[in-house]
Parts: structure tokens; sequence; C-alpha cells
């Protein structure tokens, strides 16, 4: 697919306009489908992707990993909703056998008419996140109404809900603005975004343990019901499932016998690509086993899990794109060109 029609495909999705639509993001199964379609928009090899994590979502969107990563913060820290476990070691390996070409990835980032440089497609810009309190911010209003605060919890409120709007500029502001083509550069947008989410944690933690040391039993027991009265009130009633990023990692195997083959490699290179297997299997390993925490009952006890599972998503990367950046420094260009084409010929899951 050439970018153009990559870039018409992203402003002609069906949920285009859901993307203006709060009450509608707000809800964690329009955003799943609204990542689906803007990632397939640029990808070529079937129905669903092969990076496609287990609840229909998408970690990688043409350059942008990590969708809608504020909504997924908050939704998780007050609602409960597991779509921020979804992330882990299959999006690593996406970042390091890409799924786009050059052309799909351009669509993403086509400039507009009238010499606007660098913008964005609508629905790119929407998942990278904003720092509008009505898109963005934490439901302050719905907090308040569970637990009819006083005025000294009313200006702790007010403290957090700043603070969930300095969180979403945060995470907004580790949105792409080029087109990443190599594996070290999808390994550094995905380090960076991750970064950006512990700082956005960072700073929620205070505002949002301080709110909840100054509330009674009968205030938290309110504000710990969210999550429930959330769930009762969902369409499918059920709890979600909790896969912690480890679903189908079996299906990931190592393309050793694709690298061999398109690469050709030296017997330095060679070394080289076995300390990235190594490192990437360390990294699932990693990941599988940070997974405890999963089921906090408090909100500010799921934010602390968070910044517990983004640093050690942080941990998991850093090796990996150590390696992907020593393997590249051995290939020739035509190797890279060949690396590049790994993850698009992988199979449609």
């Amino acid at each position: 697919m050439k970018a153009a029609s990559v870039y018409s495909a992203m402003n002609a999705l069906p949920h285009g306009r859901a993307l203006h639509n709060a009450g509608l993001l707000s809800n964690p199964a329009a955003r799943t489908q609204i990542a689906a379609a803007a990632a397939l928009a640029g990808w070529h090899g079937g129905h669903d992707g092969w990076w496609r994590h287990g609840h229909g979502g998408y970690g990688w969107v043409g350059p942008l990993f990590w969708p809608f990563a504020y909504y997924d913060l908050y939704d998780y820290t007050i609602w409960g909703d597991h779509g921020f476990w979804d992330y882990g070691y299959r999006d690593i390996y996406a970042g390091i056998f890409g799924p786009y070409g050059h052309d799909d990835l351009s669509g993403y980032l086509a400039p507009r008419r009238y010499g606007h440089r660098h913008a964005t497609a609508v629905p790119l810009s929407r998942m990278c996140g904003d720092d509008s309190r009505a898109i963005a911010g934490l439901p302050i209003d719905q907090i308040a109404h569970a637990i009819e605060p006083t005025e000294a919890q009313r200006a702790a409120l007010d403290e957090l809900g700043t603070a969930s709007i300095q969180a979403a500029r945060v995470i907004l502001d580790a949105c792409p603005t080029q087109v990443a083509l190599t594996a070290p550069g999808r390994l550094a947008v995905m380090q960076q975004r991750i970064g950006a989410m512990i700082s956005a944690v960072a700073i929620l933690w205070t505002p949002l343990h301080q709110l909840y040391a100054l509330l009674d039993d009968k205030q938290k027991a309110r504000f710990n019901a969210l999550a429930e009265d959330h769930r009762q009130a969902s369409a499918s009633k059920a709890a979600p499932s909790r896969t912690c990023g480890v679903e189908q990692v079996v299906a990931l195997d190592w393309p050793a016998d694709e690298i061999e083959k398109r690469l050709h490699p030296s017997d330095t290179q060679r070394t080289a690509l076995d300390t990235l297997r190594d490192a990437a299997a360390n990294a699932a390993d990693l990941l599988k086993a940070g997974c405890e925490g999963v089921d906090a009952a408090t909100p500010p006890a799921r934010l602390d899990v968070t910044a517990k599972r983004l640093e050690v998503m942080l941990q998991a990367i850093r090796p990996v794109r150590k390696a992907v950046d020593d393997v590249y420094g051995t290939l020739s260009d035509e190797q890279k060109t060949q690396f590049e084409g790994i993850g698009r010929q992988r199979p449609a899951s």
C-alpha cells in the first residue's frame, strides 16, 4: 500500500469521528477497535496482523507505540480495566521485526496541504494522547461523586486533576514526529514512550496517594468500589482476562532460519545475532515474571503496580535495544534491508 493510500485510509476510518468523542474513547472496547483499524490500514498481510494483542488491540500502530497510553493508565488505576496488561514481549518482538514498510509508515505521518509539515493524520494524533481535561484527564467528577469530598479533600482532588493533565501532556510529548524505519529506531521510540509513561505515573503518584490518605474508611470503600461498579455497568458484565502480555509468545518463534537465509551472516554477525536472540528470550522471561499485583484492590495500589510493570518493561527493552544496535553495526546496507523485511513476511494471525 502506497503512502497516499495509507493516509487516505487513516482519515477515512469508520471510527474517525469517534476520536473526538470523549465518552466513546473512555470505552476500552471502542479504543481497541479504533487502534486495530488504524494498525491494519498500513499493513498488507491479511485480516489480522501477527503483532495483535490477545484482546484484539495493537501495541504498534504505524510509527506509534502504545496508542491511547494515558487512557490505559487511568483505566487500570481507577476502573481496574486490564488493557494495560496486554503490553509485553509481543510488542518488543514487533519492535525488532517491524510489520510495516517505508511506504506504509509514511502514510501515517503524511504532510497535509497548505504547508503544514509533519502534521499527523487525525486518528494517529488522537491516539497519541491529549492534554485536554475533557478528553484525557482522570474522571475527577466521577471520583468526587463517589467520595463526596470535604473542602480539604476537594482541594486534594483538584490537585490530582491538575496532575492528570500534566501527565497526559508528558505522554503526548513523547509522540513520534518522524517515522522510524529500522529496528534501532523503533526500539528507541518504544523506550522513549515507556519512559514518558513512567514520568506520567510519577506525576500522578503523590496527589493520588495524598487524596486517598485523607479519606475515611467509608470514602475509601466507595472509591475502591468504582472499579466493580464500572465492570457491572459494562456491556460484557464479566471481568476481563489477565494476559499480562504473554499470550501466544510461543507463536513468536525466533526467525533463525529466515535470518540465515536473508542475511548469510558472517561469524561475527552470527555472534551478534545470537546475543540479540538471547536478549529477546531474557526479555520474554522477565516480562512473564513481572506480572505480580495485577489484581490490586485500590487505585493507589494499582498505580503502584503500573509503575513497577513499566520499570520491568524498560529493563526488558534496554538490553534488546543494545543488542539490536550491535547487530546493525555489523550489517551492510543490503543486509539491513533484508532484516527489515522479516516482519513484513510473517503470516497473519
